[in-house]
C-alpha cells in the first residue's frame, strides 16, 4: 500500500492512527476549537451564562452577545455529538447593523486560523495517470470537487464497508475503537470520486495496491478569496441567481474530453459555491430569504440531506450551513405558510442589540476608528474624552423598552450590571422575561434600536462638519445633533424616532451631570477629586457608627485597595448635607438610604476592591453639588466666574482650569473652551 512517497494514503492512515493528524466533521471541529479555549461563568442581566473568551480575543473582537454566542456553541456541540441539530441551518435574524454577519465572519476566520495548525489541517485526495484509462481525453488529473477527506476515501476502498473496515484492520493496524471513532462519520464516496475509483478498479484488474498508485493526498487551500473551507453566498436579485451558484453545472470543457456520457465528472460542481465547502467547511448564506423561492427549496435539501443532487447523482457533503437575515425579510418569508419546512430545518437566534453601556463603548471605538483621525487639511483631530460616553448612552438608550418598573436611566444601569438605587437586578430580569413573551421579536429586549450602522453615520457627519474640521476637535456634545441627524433621516417608523429623539434628551441630561463632575475635577485641580469624596462620604456612613469612634471623630479603617491603614474626619456637615441634596429629610429616610450603601459595599468591595460608586449617579450628583456650593458659593457663582472674564481673579481661575483640563483631563485647547462654554448655558438641564 506504499509508493515511496510522503503524500500516499498509507502515510495519511498511519498519521491518523499515531494522532499526528486528525479526521472530524464541520461540527466536531468547531466544538473543539472553541471548547478547547478558556470558559468563564458572568452574570448578564440577572442570569448566570458563560462567556467563551475564543471571542474576545483581536483588535477588533466580538462585544456582548452573550445568550447569542451560547446559543450557536450549544447548537455546534448538539451536532457533533450527533443531536438534531445536524440536520439543521443555524439563522441569526435581527435587525440590520446588529453585528450578525460580523459574527459569521469572526467565527469563520477563527476556524481558518484553527485549520492553519498542523494537526487540525484538513486533507483531501486526487487521482493521477488517468490518461492511460483511455475515456478522459487529456484530462491527468482529478481532484476530488468536494475536497472528501483520505479517510472516506479509505473507508470505501473495496467493494463493501465491511471489506473496507476489515483491511484498514490488517493493512494499517486500526484498532476496533479507532475503527468505530471513523465509521461515526461515515459517508459514500461523492458520485464522480466513486465512478473514477470504479474506473480505476477495472483499469487495475481490482490490484488494490496498484490502484493506491494513483492516489495522491493534498492539503485542502485555506484561502478565504478562494471560498474554501469557509465561502459566502449573499443574495443575488431574482433574474440573475440560480441553482447553478450552489451547486454547480455541467461543464462544456469537461464535455470536450470525457468520452462516456454517463460519467459524473462532467458536471463543475467548484462552480458552485457549496462544493468549496464540502470537506468539513462552512457555508454562509447571506441574508438567506432575500433569495428567490427555489433557491431557498434547494437550501433546504441541502440542509436536510447534507448531499449536492444533480440530475440523481450525489455527493455527501460535511458542511456547517449559517445563514443571516433580518427581522422584514424573515417575517414576509414567515407570512407565507408553504414555507413553513425550510423554517422547521433552522435553527433560529435572535441576535439583540448590545445593551450594556459599558461594552458599548468598545463598539463605539469602533464606529470612531482606532486610527488616529485627521482633518480635511491632513491635522491630527482630537477627540473630546466625554465622546465615547456621550455617543454609548445616546445609542444604548434607543434600544432599551420604556416600562412603568424602571425609568431608562435605570434600565441601562441594570443592563450594565451597575447599582440603580432601590430597584434590583430582579426587576430588570422580569421585565425582560415580560418582553420576551411578545410574539413579535421587535418587541423584546434590546430588539430594537439605533444600530452600529447608524451610529457610524453619526461619527462621519460630525468628522466631515466644519466645526470639527475647523476646532480640529470631535466635541462630544455635537455628536447629538448628528446623532439626531441620523435619526430624523434613517427611521422612518413614527413611534420610533418619537421614542428614539425622547431617549436623546435623556442622553443630553446624563452629558450634562458628567460634565459638572468634570468641571468640579478641573476646578480641584484632581482628576479624581468627585470620587474621592463619593468614597470619603461612603466611609464616614460606615465609621459614624464605629465603637472606636472618638470625641475627635477620628476614624481608622482599612483601605481595600491598598490594603494600608487610614485615617478619616468624620465630618457630619458634610453628610447632611449630602443627604439633604438626596432629598432625604426624616432621620429614617437617611437611614435606609446609609444602609443600603453600606450593604452595597459589602457586596461589591468583596468581588471588586477597585469599586468607587461612581455608577451611583445621584450619589455622584449630590456629592458634585455639595463641594461645588461649600468650595465656591455654588455652581452658578463658577458659571458666574467663568463667563466674566473681565476681572482678574476670574481670568486667573479660568486659566488653571484650562490648564488642568489640558494636561490632566484629556482634553485640547478646542473640547476644553467648548466645554466650559456648555456649562456655562443653562441647556439640557434636568
Amino acid at each position: 500500500m506504499t509508493n515511496g512517497k510522503e503524500n500516499t494514503l498509507q502515510n495519511h492512515l498511519l498519521a491518523l492512527k499515531t494522532g499526528d493528524r486528525v479526521f472530524e466533521n464541520a461540527f466536531a471541529g468547531i466544538s473543539r476549537m472553541i471548547l478547547e479555549g478558556e470558559i468563564e461563568k458572568v452574570v448578564v442581566n440577572g442570569k448566570s451564562t458563560y462567556d467563551f473568551k475564543i471571542f474576545r480575543h483581536g483588535k477588533k473582537h466580538i462585544v456582548g452577545m452573550y445568550d447569542e454566542i451560547n446559543s450557536f456553541v450549544s447548537y455546534v456541540k448538539d451536532a457533533a455529538e450527533g443531536g438534531s441539530s445536524k440536520e439543521m441551518a443555524y439563522v441569526l435574524v435581527g435587525e440590520p447593523g446588529n453585528g450578525k454577519t460580523f459574527f459569521v465572519e469572526y467565527v469563520s476566520r477563527l476556524y481558518r486560523e484553527f485549520l492553519a495548525r498542523p494537526r487540525n489541517r484538513k486533507y483531501t485526495f486526487r487521482f493521477t495517470d488517468l490518461t492511460g484509462i483511455g475515456s478522459y481525453g487529456k484530462i491527468a488529473t482529478i481532484e476530488s470537487q468536494t475536497y472528501e477527506d483520505p479517510a472516506i476515501l479509505a473507508m470505501n476502498l473495496l467493494e463493501t464497508p465491511e471489506a473496507s473496515r476489515d483491511y484498514l484492520a490488517r493493512k494499517v493496524g486500526f484498532t476496533p475503537a479507532q475503527l468505530d471513532r471513523l465509521w461515526d462519520d461515515y459517508r459514500p464516496l461523492g458520485a464522480c470520486s466513486s465512478y473514477i475509483w470504479n474506473d480505476l478498479r477495472e483499469f487495475c484488474d481490482g490490484k488494490l495496491d496498484q490502484m493506491l498508485t494513483h492516489i495522491e493526498i493534498v492539503p485542502v487551500p485555506l484561502t478565504e478569496s478562494l471560498g474554501t473551507v469557509t465561502g459566502k453566498y449573499p443574495a443575488k436579485d431574482k433574474i440573475t441567481s440560480s441553482a447553478v451558484d450552489l451547486l454547480g453545472e455541467e461543464s462544456i470543457q469537461r464535455l470536450l474530453h470525457i468520452a462516456d456520457t454517463n460519467n459524473p465528472y462532467r458536471f463543475d460542481l467548484r462552480r458552485g459555491a457549496l462544493a468549496r465547502v464540502a470537506g468539513g467547511g462552512i457555508h454562509f448564506s447571506d441574508e438567506m430569504f432575500k433569495n428567490k423561492k427555489d433557491l431557498v427549496q434547494v437550501y433546504l435539501g441541502v440542509i436536510q440531506n447534507r448531499t449536492i443532487e444533480i440530475d440523481g447523482y450525489k455527493w455527501p457533503i460535511d458542511t456547517l450551513i449559517i445563514a443571516t437575515s433580518n427581522n422584514n425579510e424573515f417575517n414576509r418569508f414567515l407570512a407565507e405558510k408553504e414555507e413553513a419546512p425550510i423554517v422547521d430545518r433552522c435553527r433560529i437566534c435572535y441576535i439583540s442589540h448590545n445593551t450594556n453601556y459599558l461594552l458599548q463603548h468598545q463598539l463605539t471605538q469602533y464606529a470612531i476608528g482606532s486610527e488616529t483621525k485627521t482633518t480635511l487639511n491632513r491635522d491630527d483631530l482630537h477627540q473630546d474624552p466625554n465622546l465615547n460616553y456621550a455617543a454609548s448612552v445616546t445609542v444604548i438608550l434607543s434600544r432599551l423598552p420604556h416600562t412603568e418598573k424602571l425609568t431608562p436611566i435605570e434600565t441601562m444601569k441594570l443592563a450594565a450590571g451597575e447599582i440603580a438605587g432601590e430597584k434590583s437586578i430582579k426587576t430588570l430580569a422580569e421585565v425582560i422575561d415580560t418582553l420576551s413573551q411578545d410574539t413579535d421579536i421587535t418587541h423584546r429586549f434590546g430588539q430594537k434600536g439605533l444600530g452600529q450602522r447608524n451610529l457610524g453615520r453619526a461619527i462621519q457627519l460630525m468628522v466631515e462638519s466644519s466645526e470639527t474640521n475647523e476646532g480640529r476637535c470631535m466635541f462630544a456634545h455635537d455628536v447629538f445633533k448628528t446623532l439626531e441627524r441620523v435619526i430624523l433621516d434613517y427611521v422612518h417608523d413614527n413611534n420610533d424616532r418619537a421614542k428614539y429623539l425622547e431617549d436623546l434628551k435623556t442622553a443630553r441630561g446624563l452629558y450634562r451631570e458628567r460634565i459638572l463632575t468634570e468641571m468640579f475635577n478641573a476646578y480641584m485641580d484632581e482628576p479624581q477629586a468627585i470620587r474621592k469624596d463619593v468614597m470619603n462620604y461612603v466611609n464616614m456612613i460606615i465609621g459614624i457608627d464605629a465603637e472606636h469612634l472618638g470625641p475627635d471623630k477620628m476614624w481608622k479603617y482599612k483601605d481595600p485597595q491598598t490594603g494600608e491603614l487610614r485615617a478619616l474626619k468624620v465630618d457630619e456637615r458634610f453628610i447632611k448635607s449630602i443627604e439633604e441634596r438626596l432629598q432625604l429629610k426624616t432621620d429614617e429616610q437617611r437611614e435606609s438610604f446609609r444602609t443600603s450603601i453600606r450593604k452595597i459595599y459589602g457586596q461589591k468591595i468583596g468581588v471588586d476592591p477597585n469599586y468607587d460608586f461612581m455608577d451611583n449617579l445621584e450619589l455622584v450628583k449630590a456629592v458634585t453639588d455639595v463641594r461645588l456650593k461649600s468650595d465656591i458659593a455654588g455652581a452658578g457663582s463658577l458659571i458666574g466666574a467663568l463667563a466674566n472674564r473681565t476681572n482678574e481673579e476670574n481670568q486667573n481661575l479660568y486659566d488653571r482650569m484650562i490648564d488642568t483640563m489640558l494636561h490632566k483631563l484629556g482634553y485640547c485647547q478646542t473640547c476644553a473652551q467648548k466645554t466650559i462654554e456648555y456649562f456655562c448655558t443653562q441647556e439640557d438641564e434636568t
